[in-house]
């Protein structure tokens, strides 16, 4: 079969990095992107769950507490950080 030649740009750092995994894995880049080139062409798609980032359980119960708390809200609201923390020194 004819080969041909590809270029592909991607961030100096993860290039060493993605060189360096294969090389322990005893495999070359190129290698690699041709294992990955052929398993998409025999599964018709990437061959893993391309996602967004989800927020965890925790994150998005923090979300979903101040969502509430802005639709009614039945503490003192403050604009920032700091306007808080001279209210809680004067209290001291």
């Amino acid at each position: 079969m004819a080969q041909t030649n590809i270029n592909i740009r991607m961030d100096e750092n993860l290039k060493q990095d993605f060189d360096r995994l294969c090389g322990e894995l005893g495999l070359t880049m190129t290698t690699a992107f041709t294992i990955f080139a052929k398993t998409m062409v025999r599964q018709n798609g990437i061959p893993f769950p391309v996602s967004l980032d989800m927020p965890n359980e925790e994150t998005l119960a923090a979300i979903n507490e101040i969502q509430r708390m802005k639709q009614k809200p039945n503490k003192k609201l403050y604009s920032n950080f700091s306007e808080l923390l001279r209210e809680v020194e004067t209290d001291v």
